[in-house]
């Protein structure tokens, strides 16, 4: 009798909206399965940012303003690098849900030489940049941080770019895991490496902000030689590797990884391309500001790494769907993720809106910086919904293979509406 009391206490009332949400339980269960991994992967990426600015903040806040702009300057390649990943996932979800995994590591095969070829590109493009530092109108006194610490994220690019192929492979066989432990491990790696280079621990030299930049590359490295030897050696993907070195050489698979990953990569690097040259507006203000923007956009990447984490879930299950012929399945995976993200959007930005006070002195003991995170986290509190439903959206269409019309609306949001934007609110607002 007790338990029957206990069980009618406990029991949900059933509504209409209890019931609206029951028909998602399924959905919401298998996003989050395949999501929660992926965001913790990237949550251990920004946790590893955190640990550095905070590690070089403390060290000298000119390092600190010296990170920020180098890591804004590469995040645009780097996300478009991501972007140009993330194509081969769709195309390898709908091989795993047909069950042609050999297919599947022939895709990834050609995924792989097409990432090298795109970091042979990229590296050119930065390494012509680096020799126009000096004529960005930084603070002269940021330039000699800057210049070593740029040189190794540059040869940072290949293990990147490398292990972007295999992370984007594994979410396309539903294997999320094996790339968060081995993001997690990198990160590990990355912290024991600051520890030491940065203050000149345990017999290591003080490098400060370069001692960051050669722990950030070992750890890069790490990853890559880690995945591919789980590729070579696990039993899951036996079947995938016969493919990857068996069948035939078909140049037309270019074609489809092409066709898939430079849309999403040009959307990306748009959003991104708008952050980063906007750090060229700030670096006119000054290394308070640059540190203080760092600060702010370093921890509401949070929020956007979350959202992407179920944005990849969403084109994981759609795209599995569409393989195996489950249409009925999609529309109920995208509403469920975007469910799934509007929920998320409430807990960041309530973090935000009540540590935004204390941000700042997480990376800089700066109080005049930390006045201005506080001020500058407020419209991004704002723009957290519309970010959120971009991505869980453009993860839908992704998995359904439709990657152009999010180009047109990149280029109008980011470049036609939000650097003139930044501009004139910067400097002739004042």
């Amino acid at each position: 009798h007790i338990n029957t009391i206990f069980a009618k206490l406990l029991r949900i009332p059933t509504t209409p909206m209890t019931r609206y949400f029951k028909k998602y339980s399924l959905h919401y269960r298998s996003l989050l399965a395949m999501g929660v991994p992926i965001m913790v992967g990237q949550l251990g990426v920004i946790l590893t940012g955190f640990v550095d600015n905070i590690m070089v903040g403390h060290h000298t806040t000119a390092e600190l303003s010296a990170a920020f702009f180098v890591n804004n300057i590469f995040m645009l390649p780097l996300m478009f690098a991501t972007g140009f990943a993330m194509g081969i996932t769709p195309l390898i979800g709908e091989q795993t849900g047909r069950n042609e995994l050999p297919q599947a590591g022939q895709i990834f095969r050609y995924g792989l030489f097409a990432n090298g070829i795109l970091a042979a590109s990229l590296i050119l493009i930065m390494g012509t940049l680096y020799f126009f530092l000096d004529r960005m109108g930084l603070p002269q006194e940021l330039l000699p941080l800057m210049r070593p610490y740029y040189l190794l994220h540059l040869i940072g690019l290949v293990p990147v770019l490398l292990f972007n192929a295999f992370k984007q492979f594994a979410d396309g066989t539903t294997d999320t895991l094996t790339p968060m432990f081995i993001l997690l491990s990198s990160n590990l790696l990355n912290i024991i490496g600051n520890t030491v280079l940065i203050y000149g621990y345990a017999g290591f030299p003080e490098w400060g902000l370069f001692g960051a930049g050669v722990s950030t590359l070992t750890a890069r490295i790490f990853t890559i030689v880690a995945g591919l030897c789980i590729f070579m050696y696990r039993k899951r993907y036996r079947r995938f590797k016969s493919g990857f070195f068996r069948l035939p050489s078909n140049r037309k698979l270019y074609r489809p990884i092409l066709t898939m990953g430079i849309p999403v990569a040009l959307q990306l690097g748009m959003e991104t391309g708008s952050f980063s040259l906007s750090v060229i507006f700030i670096g006119w203000i000054g290394s308070t500001a640059l540190a203080a923007h760092q600060a702010a956009v370093t921890f509401s990447t949070i929020g956007f790494l979350l959202y992407s984490g179920i944005g990849a879930a969403v084109t994981i299950l759609i795209s599995n769907a569409r393989g195996s012929n489950r249409d009925h399945e999609i529309r109920p995976i995208a509403t469920a993720g975007i469910h799934i993200v509007l929920g998320l959007i409430l807990v960041v930005t309530g973090i935000m809106f009540f540590a935004r006070q204390h941000i700042g002195y997480i990376f800089t003991d700066s109080p005049d910086v930390a006045m201005l995170v506080s001020a500058i986290v407020i419209p991004m509190i704002v723009y957290q919904l519309g970010d959120g439903l971009q991505i869980t959206l453009a993860g839908a269409l992704r998995g359904l293979g439709v990657v152009k019309p999010m180009v047109w609306i990149a280029f109008i949001s980011y470049f036609i509406v939000s650097l003139p934007a930044s501009y004139c609110f910067a400097f002739l607002c004042r």
